[in-house]
């Protein structure tokens, strides 16, 4: 054997093995990569990762989220809030799922910087009761939002109004409890009043109502005053009444007799 053929022998299952370990390192990423509690799966189909964080009690959305996570599933947690920019830095994800945790509110940028990509949406089966108006705005993913307590007023409506691509998600909000005490129970698109004039005009009649408030107790305190002033004169009167008349002086009386 010569040199040549020694070398070569020795050279292929080197090859061999920079391969795997570079195939290992494309479809699994390295621990430091992935969130503690979760799996993180290269996909050559998806052209990215798929991130798996169900049920690892988590509280909170993990901290450095791979930038090439196209997938996401956070479900079956204890999240209970969806920070502003929480996903600002995942470009490419396409699918994230939330469902069965605890959040209870939705600010306006919970979702902001991945509208352009995201394409699903699950919410469900959380304790949602309110969101910000322009939460789901500029939103064009699927959203899935059942089972919430949904509090419908003037922002759920205006949220509602810019699901307009998802009908069929906005059918099936419910409201849990209403500014209108008939809608309780119903599906939010039953509601036909429109609740920010609702609101503008119930603010209007509090406002109303304490001036009105107000002008009473002014009125009130100078009908005291009036009644009390009156009063005070009337003793300061009475009291004048009830002096002894002055005596005339001897004196007096003398020029009067001499003048006479």
């Amino acid at each position: 054997m010569t040199l040549l053929d020694l070398w070569l022998s020795r050279s292929i299952p080197m090859c061999l093995l920079l391969q795997s370990l570079v195939l290992m390192a494309l479809c699994f990423p390295s621990a430091s990569m992935c969130p503690k509690g979760c799996s993180c799966l290269r996909d050559p189909h998806l052209h990215g990762l798929n991130v798996t964080c169900s049920q690892s009690r988590l509280k909170e959305i993990p901290p450095n989220l791979p930038v090439d996570t196209v997938l996401l599933r956070l479900d079956h947690n204890q999240i209970g809030a969806v920070p502003d920019q929480a996903f600002r830095g995942l470009r490419l994800l396409r699918e994230l799922n939330l469902s069965y945790n605890a959040v209870e509110t939705l600010g306006e940028g919970s979702f902001s910087g991945i509208e352009g990509t995201l394409q699903v949406l699950d919410l469900s089966h959380n304790r949602i009761t309110s969101v910000h108006r322009d939460a789901f705005a500029r939103l064009k993913a699927r959203i899935i939002v059942d089972d919430n307590p949904w509090h419908c007023d003037c922002a759920l409506q205006q949220a509602i109004g810019g699901m307009a691509h998802n009908h069929e998600a906005a059918a099936r909000v419910l409201c849990r409890s209403s500014e209108l005490l008939d809608q309780e129970g119903r599906p939010f698109l039953a509601v036909d009043t429109d609740l920010c004039n609702l609101a503008k005009r119930t603010t209007d009649y509090a406002m109303l109502v304490t001036m009105f408030g107000w002008f009473a107790m002014v009125i009130s305190y100078v009908v005291y005053y009036v009644r009390q002033n009156q009063e005070d004169a009337r003793r300061h009167l009475e009291y004048l009444k009830s002096l002894p008349s002055k005596p005339k002086k001897p004196d007096d009386a003398d020029d009067i007799s001499t003048v006479v």
